[in-house]
C-alpha cells in the first residue's frame, strides 16, 4: 500500500498532510539518501511551478537534501519537462519539481525524475516511503563541512528555451505567423513567449501574469475555450494553451476549434510515419484515447497500443517496448527523440513545423482522425470507494457493454491523484452514452 506516492508524485492540499513542509523536507533527506555516494559530493535540481506555496515548499526540501549532505541547484519557476532537460544537461543525480500540474493553486505536489531525466519508478518511490516512515534516516546527519550547500541556476531559462528552439528545423522560421498562447499564469510564462517570438511569430499573451493564487484559474490547457475564442476574433493561424507546470497542450485551429491529444497525435504520428520515423508504426496511448485515434492509425498502415492512464506509463511502455512517441488525450506528448517526459511548447513546435512542411492549416491536417462521440463524467467520493461493492454496478456495465457492442466501450477507474471516480463511455449516439454515464454516476453516488 503506497503511503505518500501516487500515479504523479506525492499530490494533496498545500500545508495539510501529506503535501507539508515537515513531509517535503523528509522526502528530501529520503531522495538524496538514495543518491549520495561517499565517493564524490552529488546534486539535486529543484524547480517549481507559480503557486504561492512552492515557497515553503522549495525551501523545506531544499534543507531536507543539504541536512544529507547532497548540493542542491534551484531553478526557480520552470515547466516540469525543463527540470528534466536541466537535470540531464547538468549531469546532476535528480530532479525535483514542486507542481500539481493542472490543479487549482490551493493544491502543490512533488514529483522527481532520475539523472537519466525519466520519472522516479514505483520502486524508488516506494524505497523513499520506507525510508520516511521506518526512520531510517534518522541517525544519518552529516554534521561541519559535510552538510549540503545550495546554489542558484542563474540561466535555467534561457538554457531551456535554447533547447526547445534547437528541436525546432533549422530551416524553418515562425515568420508570418500569428499564435495565441495562453500560459495558465503558470511556469510557461517567463519561457514559452520567448521561444514562439524569437522563432519569429507574432504572439498574443494569455496567462502570463502569475500572482501565486491563478495558476489554471479558468485558463490553460483546462480551459481552452478562452485561447479558442481569441483565435478566432482576432484571425490567429494558431492557438496554444498549456498547463500549469507546462508538460501538456491543447490548440486551436484557424477556425477557433479546440485541438486536443488525440487529434494531435495523430497528425504528428502521420508525419513520422512519412519520414519513417515512428519506431514500429506504433504510436502509445491510453485507455482514455478515443477509438477514433486507433482507426486512425490502422488507416496510416500503423497501430495504436495502450498503456494505464498517466504519462510516466505511457512513457515506461515506450522505453520497455522501444518505441519513439506517445501522449495521451490531455495533451501529454512525449517525444522520446527530443525530451524524456511530456512537454507542450515541444509538441506545438513539432506540430507547427508540420504546418509549415505541408503548407496546411492545421484545420485540414487535424481532419485525418475522426472522433467517436465520447462523455466523461468525474464523481468526487468522500474517500475512495471499491467499485466491486457498488451494488448492481458491474452488471450493470456489462448489459451496457452488450448494447454498445464493437461500436463503443465503457472505462471506469479511480483517480491517481484524488477522491475520483472517472467514467468515461464513447459510442455512435451522444444521447446514448450520456444517459448511461448519469446512470453509473449515479448507482456511485448512491453509494458514495
Amino acid at each position: 500500500m503506497r503511503r505518500l506516492f501516487g500515479t504523479d508524485g506525492v499530490r494533496g492540499v498545500a500545508n495539510t498532510y501529506p503535501m507539508t513542509t515537515e513531509i517535503a523536507m523528509q522526502i528530501g533527506r529520503g531522495i538524496a539518501f538514495q543518491v549520495k555516494d561517499m565517493k564524490h559530493g552529488h546534486r539535486i535540481v529543484i524547480g517549481k511551478d507559480t503557486r504561492l506555496s512552492c515557497y515553503m515548499l522549495e525551501n523545506a526540501l531544499a534543507a531536507g537534501i543539504c541536512s544529507m549532505g547532497v548540493d542542491v541547484l534551484l531553478c526557480g519557476p520552470l515547466p516540469t519537462p525543463g527540470i528534466a532537460f536541466i537535470t540531464t544537461s547538468m549531469r546532476a543525480d535528480a530532479g525535483v519539481v514542486i507542481s500539481a500540474s493542472h490543479n487549482p493553486f490551493q493544491d502543490n505536489g512533488i514529483k522527481i525524475f532520475s539523472r537519466d531525466g525519466f520519472k522516479l519508478p514505483d520502486e524508488k518511490e516506494a524505497d523513499i516511503e520506507d525510508l520516511i516512515f521506518s526512520q531510517k534516516m534518522a541517525a544519518l546527519r552529516p554534521v561541519a563541512d559535510e552538510v549540503g550547500k545550495a546554489a542558484r541556476i542563474e540561466d535555467a531559462r534561457g538554457r531551456y528555451i535554447v533547447f526547445l528552439k534547437n528541436t525546432f528545423p533549422r530551416s524553418y522560421t515562425l515568420d508570418g505567423f500569428h499564435i495565441v498562447l495562453d500560459c495558465a499564469n503558470g511556469a510557461t510564462y517567463g519561457v514559452a513567449p520567448h521561444v514562439f517570438e524569437e522563432l519569429g511569430a507574432k504572439v498574443t499573451r494569455i496567462g502570463v501574469e502569475p500572482d501565486g493564487k491563478n495558476i489554471n484559474h479558468e485558463c490553460g490547457a483546462l480551459y481552452p475555450q478562452l485561447m479558442a475564442d481569441k483565435v478566432k476574433k482576432l484571425g490567429a493561424d494558431l492557438g496554444i494553451a498549456l498547463d500549469g507546470d507546462g508538460d501538456r497542450v491543447i490548440v486551436a485551429d484557424e477556425k477557433g476549434n479546440i485541438i486536443n491529444g488525440d487529434h494531435i497525435m495523430a497528425v504528428c504520428a502521420a508525419e513520422l510515419i512519412s519520414r519513417k520515423k515512428l519506431k514500429k508504426k506504433t504510436l502509445v496511448a491510453t485507455v482514455m484515447s478515443n477509438m477514433g485515434l486507433e482507426q486512425a492509425m490502422e488507416r496510416m498502415g500503423g497501430k495504436l497500443v495502450r498503456s494505464q492512464v498517466g504519462d510516466r506509463y505511457v512513457v515506461e511502455m515506450m522505453r520497455q517496448q522501444h518505441y519513439s512517441f506517445g501522449g495521451e488525450q490531455s495533451g501529454h506528448l512525449i517525444f522520446l527523440e527530443h525530451n524524456t517526459t511530456g512537454d507542450g511548447i515541444l509538441a506545438a513546435l513539432q506540430l507547427l513545423a508540420i504546418m509549415i512542411k505541408r503548407r496546411k492549416p492545421l484545420s485540414e491536417l487535424a481532419c485525418i482522425m475522426e472522433s467517436f462521440p465520447q462523455v466523461l463524467k468525474n464523481v468526487r467520493t468522500a474517500k475512495k470507494i471499491d467499485l466491486g461493492q457498488v451494488p448492481n454496478f458491474h452488471d450493470t456495465v456489462k448489459s451496457m457493454e452488450r448494447k454498445l457492442g464493437n461500436e463503443g466501450r465503457i472505462l471506469v477507474r479511480h483517480s491517481g491523484t484524488e477522491p475520483v471516480v472517472r467514467v468515461m463511455l464513447e459510442g455512435k449516439n451522444q444521447d446514448t452514452i450520456d444517459a448511461m454515464a448519469d446512470e453509473l454516476c449515479q448507482l456511485i453516488r448512491k453509494f458514495d
